[in-house]
């Protein structure tokens, strides 16, 4: 028997397989879309009344809106903290060489593999350590220094793709570094930014480990929504974690169509 043939024949294994994976991951999402639109809240499967008063309610909610502000204020700052030093860490990276590079690029992408708790508690310990009050500014900071090895990543790829010749070309014609570097390099990084600022964005917006340990008094959209979870499942927690679920596809899907042509050009 070939080994065309094996394959053929396993093929529809490996079909019914990826649909029960499929299944797994995603027929709980849809579950809550479909809450979300439920009359009946979240009991009786499957809903059978649609009703768009949840979502009524869900406006009408100003303890999950100035969450949501909250939130949207933390990862506008993680994003300018995290590309500003990533951006940096990036160029050292790719232009300098210096004694322990190697360690540095490791310790720079450390974050990627740690686990949020972890993370967290070390910058809780850090805060209490040089009397930070706990607030928004922790938690940005916090965010902000989490995601840079995602920064890093990103940045040190588009760089990794650019065409250095027109850097020298621009300094051979007397432009100095830093007009070169804002007028020559950052232009060429524009993708990678903007892919690299959607994904942070993303990452912050949905960050509750790190942000578990850092928040005071007022709650970002993940901790307001665990907070109601210990009370129980409401049919508005159904209603913004669409909202959540739509927004989120959409800037992710926006990164990955950047990224593919930052790749391609």
């Amino acid at each position: 028997m070939s080994a065309a043939t094996t394959q053929t024949r396993r093929a529809p294994l490996l079909a019914v397989y990826a649909t029960l994976v499929c299944a797994f991951i995603y027929l709980p999402i849809v579950v809550l879309v479909a809450y979300s639109f439920n009359r009946d809240g979240v009991g009786g499967f499957p809903p059978r009344h649609f009703t768009l008063d949840w979502y009524r309610q869900l406006f009408a909610d100003s303890a999950i809106w100035d969450s949501v502000l909250n939130s949207l204020i933390v990862a506008a700052g993680a994003v300018v903290l995290s590309l500003t030093l990533g951006l940096l860490a990036a160029l050292a990276l790719d232009r300098a060489d210096f004694p322990g590079k190697s360690l540095f690029r490791r310790l720079v992408l450390l974050p990627l593999i740690l686990p949020g708790i972890i993370t967290g508690l070390s910058l809780l310990l850090f805060a209490v350590r040089i009397s930070l009050d706990l607030s928004l500014n922790t938690i940005f900071l916090g965010h902000g220094t989490a995601l840079i090895s995602v920064a890093t990543t990103e940045l040190f790829a588009g760089l990794q793709k650019m065409d250095r010749r027109q850097e020298e070309a621009s300094l051979d014609l007397g432009a100095t570094p830093w007009r070169t570097f804002c007028l020559v390099t950052l232009p060429n990084l524009k993708l990678s930014l903007i892919a690299s600022a959607l994904l942070i964005f993303t990452l912050s917006m949905d960050e509750i480990a790190v942000t578990f340990f850092l928040y005071g008094r007022e709650y970002t959209l993940p901790l307001e929504i665990w907070g109601r979870l210990r009370r129980g499942i409401t049919p508005e927690i159904n209603a913004i974690s669409t909202l959540i679920l739509v927004a989120s596809v959409i800037l992710i899907t926006v990164w990955y169509h950047l990224r593919t042509r930052s790749e391609h050009s």
